[in-house]
């Protein structure tokens, strides 16, 4: 996954990597720390006692903290972090708010300290061909994917728009293409949701929330109205025949860089013998670009 070969495939991954990474760092002014600090306390339902008890400070402390009259040592934003369980990037901003250098790296997808995990990536990426394998962040914006990935993907692509893959199976162009899309609505609802409870304030996450509850392929479609299956895969129609896919989405350790913390390896498998038979033989040019 190097930067000519994200260049050089759809989308230009590259460009919409770039483009993110210099948003975050000419965005709107952060909130101060005691605002952040509050923010954070009563995403965790905790009241100033409850944070203090379990920070070992005094609730008076925290008061001051929260209305910005009293400046914290780094030593108790880590530790206030530390006791709210705060991710990364939170961690790095709270940092900064209270004049402090970031704890954590946040390197470009592309930077050379990342060259070990991209050659990782791009590994489990190509040996997980035929079937399809997307490489995502946390808001599932598509940074890289192989072959048969790009294929299925590529007509559900706007043109011009960054390729976000919720929005892509909200878009007009999935509904010829996945079958059932009240199920894959409901399900990255509840992938996004989880995601919300671990980040916090988000608003990219917050903004595909609000998109997919408005979105008409959930009305009608209740969760909890009849019992779940064990397993939901997604079913889609390709060339005339339905292809069904079970996920497993990966997501990578030993690695302090938030950047690699917020990557999602999201593989496809084949549900079924149909499909496994499809996509390993090639059937009449199943998820080859240069048919779908």
């Amino acid at each position: 996954m190097t930067s000519e070969v994200m260049v050089r495939g759809w989308g230009s991954w590259h460009t919409v990597w770039m483009h993110r990474a210099q948003s975050l760092t000419r965005g709107a002014a952060a909130p101060s720390f005691g605002l952040q600090l509050k923010q954070w306390r009563t995403a965790r339902r905790l009241s100033q006692l409850d944070l203090a008890l379990e920070a070992g400070v005094s609730a008076r402390h925290v008061s001051f903290l929260e209305t910005d009259r009293a400046r914290p040592s780094r030593e108790m934003v880590e530790r206030l972090a530390s006791t709210l369980t705060l991710p990364r990037p939170a961690v790095n901003e709270l940092l900064l708010s209270a004049g402090y250098a970031p704890a954590f790296p946040a390197s470009t997808l592309t930077s050379e300290a990342l060259a070990p995990m991209r050659a990782i990536m791009t590994r489990l990426m190509q040996q997980h061909a035929p079937f399809p394998a997307l490489l995502c962040d946390r808001a599932w914006t598509l940074l890289d994917a192989n072959q048969p990935a790009r294929a299925l993907l590529a007509p559900l692509q706007p043109a011009g728009d960054e390729p976000n893959v919720i929005r892509m199976m909200m878009g007009a162009a999935a509904d010829g293409l996945v079958e059932n899309k009240g199920d894959v609505a409901e399900e990255m609802l509840s992938r996004l949701r989880l995601e919300r409870l671990s980040t916090g304030p988000d608003a990219q996450i917050d903004g595909l929330i609000g998109e997919l509850e408005r979105w008409p392929a959930l009305s009608g479609h209740t969760a909890g109205a009849a019992p779940r299956p064990s397993l939901c895969p997604i079913h889609l129609k390709v060339m005339g025949r339905r292809l069904s896919f079970l996920s497993a989405i990966v997501q990578f350790g030993t690695s302090e860089d938030i950047t690699v913390r917020d990557l999602r390896l999201e593989l496809l498998y084949p549900a079924d013998e149909a499909t496994r038979t499809a996509l390993t033989a090639n059937a009449t040019g199943i998820l080859d670009s240069k048919t779908v």
